[in-house]
Parts: C-alpha cells; sequence; structure tokens
C-alpha cells in the first residue's frame, strides 16, 4: 500500500491516470488499471476512468492493494472438469460451480476455471491477458452460474465491446433477508473500496456507478426473506451483494455483507447467474442461456416453501 497521497508533478501534467500511477509507483500498468477499474483510486478525492488526464499538483489516493501478477502464465489442468453449456469457434459458456475462482490471482495461483479451461480448449491462451486468457467477465468465487468465456481474438474483442456498451444480458436470482419495498425497483449508487476493511466493497459517492434492477419472484413467512431476479446494468465487485445489503435486504447466506443468519444456515451467498445473453462475434445471432438453481440452493427454497414439511 501506497504510504500517504501522492502529487501529481509538473513532469505528469496532461498524462493519462493509469500511465501516470505506474510510473509513479512501479506497478505494471494492468494492475493500475484494475484498480481504478475497481474505484481504489481517487483523484482530488473521486474516481475516475483510467483514460483521464491529469493535472499537475492533482492528489492522487489508492485505497487498496494492485493485485501483482509473478511468475508464468497459468497452465493447463486436465483434472479439472469444466461443465461447458456451449461451445463453437468464437466462445465457450461454463456452468461455474460455487467456490470455484475463475482465474488465478493473490492466493489462487492454480486450481482456477482458466486452469481447466486450457486443458479442454488450449487455443484460448493466445486471447486477451495471457494472466486470464479468455476471460472477459467473472463471477465471484461463491457465486454459481454462466459465465461467457472468448475463444478467439474477435470473441474476446466484441464480448468486451458489448459489455461496455451494456447489451450483454446477465440475470441473476437471489434470495434476500426481508419483504422489499416495491415489487420491483433500481437501484442506483456508486460502488468503491471500503475505506474500512480493503477487502470488501461498499457504496460510496467517490465509487464507480452501479445500477441493479430487481423484481420480486416469491415471497416467504418464515422466516421472512424474497426470492428476487436481478438485472445487472453494470458490472461491479459484489455488486448485487453490496446493493442489496445497502438498502437492508443482504443476501441469504453472504457473511461479508451481513447476510448470514442462524435462520437459514448457508455455507455461501444465496446468488446465482441464471441468464446470459450476448451477440454471437461471428454470426450475430443472438444467444441466450439458462442455468437452473444448483441443488444447495433449491433445496433452501424447498424448505421455505413448506416451512412445517
Amino acid at each position: 500500500m501506497i504510504d500517504g497521497p501522492l502529487t501529481v508533478p509538473a513532469a505528469l501534467h496532461g498524462d493519462r491516470v493509469d500511465r501516470a500511477l505506474a510510473l509513479l509507483t512501479g506497478w505494471p500498468r494492468s494492475a493500475v488499471q484494475d484498480l481504478i477499474d475497481g474505484g481504489a483510486v481517487l483523484v482530488d478525492g473521486r474516481a475516475v476512468s483510467k483514460s483521464h488526464r491529469l493535472r499537475a499538483g492533482a492528489v492522487l489516493e489508492v485505497l487498496d492493494e494492485p493485485v501483482l501478477e509473478t511468475g508464468a502464465p497459468p497452465v493447463a489442468d486436465p483434472a479439472l472438469v469444466v461443465d461447458v453449456r456451449f461451445s463453437d469457434d468464437d466462445v465457450v459458456v461454463v456452468a461455474k460451480p460455487a467456490g470455484l475462482v475463475v482465474h488465478p490471482g493473490a492466493g489462487h495461483a492454480g486450481g482456477t476455471l482458466v486452469n481447466g479451461l486450457l486443458a479442454r480448449f488450449p487455443e484460448i491462451g493466445s486471447v486477451g491477458d495471457p494472466m486470464r486468457p479468455g476471460i472477459v467477465h467473472r463471477l465471484d468465487r461463491d457465486t454459481s452460474g454462466l459465465l461467457a468465456v472468448a475463444r478467439s481474438a474477435r470473441a474476446y474483442d466484441s464480448l468486451v465491446a458489448q459489455l461496455a456498451a451494456r447489451t450483454v444480458e446477465r440475470g441473476y436470482v437471489a434470495l434476500a433477508w426481508g419483504q422489499m419495498p416495491s415489487p420491483r425497483g433500481l437501484i442506483d449508487a456508486p460502488i468503491g473500496r471500503s475505506g474500512a476493511r480493503r477487502t470488501r466493497m461498499a457504496v460510496r459517492s467517490a465509487g464507480k456507478q452501479a445500477r441493479t434492477e430487481y423484481e420480486v419472484v416469491e415471497t416467504y413467512a418464515r422466516p421472512e426473506c424474497t426470492l428476487l431476479a436481478c438485472r445487472l446494468e453494470t458490472g461491479r465487485t459484489h455488486q448485487i451483494r453490496v446493493h442489496l445489503a445497502a438498502i437492508g435486504h443482504p443476501v441469504v447466506g453472504d457473511a461479508t455483507y451481513g447476510g448470514s443468519r442462524e435462520q437459514i444456515v448457508l455455507a455461501r451467498p444465496f446468488l446465482h447467474a441464471r441468464t446470459l445473453g450476448f451477440d454471437h462475434p461471428a454470426t450475430g445471432e443472438r444467444l441466450r442461456f439458462e442455468e437452473p438453481l444448483p441443488e444447495e440452493l433449491q433445496a433452501v427454497l424447498d424448505r421455505l416453501a413448506d416451512p412445517d414439511a
């Protein structure tokens, strides 16, 4: 962690913030960009994009440690079986189980989804970032569900552009504590790194724009909780979990954001990426996939539907 704020010298006036911070710290530019995308870099007290141009004398604050990629790129692991829902020459759609990290990083040198993907689709090793090949979006370790992976360079560019344009459909199922104030709603609140605990995210005025739509699917009385269909307009780290906790309805089983309670014992957040839709990078055809709830989450709903059983 940097010891205190940094003041932009005159020599870096007009430079992009990602380039300037990389020069000032010696960190790789890709690591700096990840920090900026996560809302962990402030310029004069506010979050900015990585292309923001600095002025001499501006104050840079870094709220988190960068993930510094060291060593060789990830290698294939044939023992890690990948659950493929669709594949062709350009795209792979996988169903990720809870507990599996998407790509190597701090504390997870191997045993990730990427290691399994490389064993089955070795060509993704040359697609995108070599440390996280083929990966265009992510799911939290303990979130299950659908994930698209680029198998070709054109697919990578197309999917990244579609995500930026917010035309990728990402639908989630979440079980939240309590009763929602309305049958549907939009949570529009910026998200950034928590100032108190850097491993957590929080609603912060200096964070990145984040919008989550929700719709009530079912309500339960014993204990009082609500099944929600959520749709992401943006893709911030822990977005649904942070947004629901911020309005007083944390995700059931989410120990990080106040959702772990004795009425429902669950070893993971009740959050599942159920639907995924995007335009095929080569044909333009709209593809849409649905993934049913895993057994442990369906079992919770079965008990809630018949609490006396």
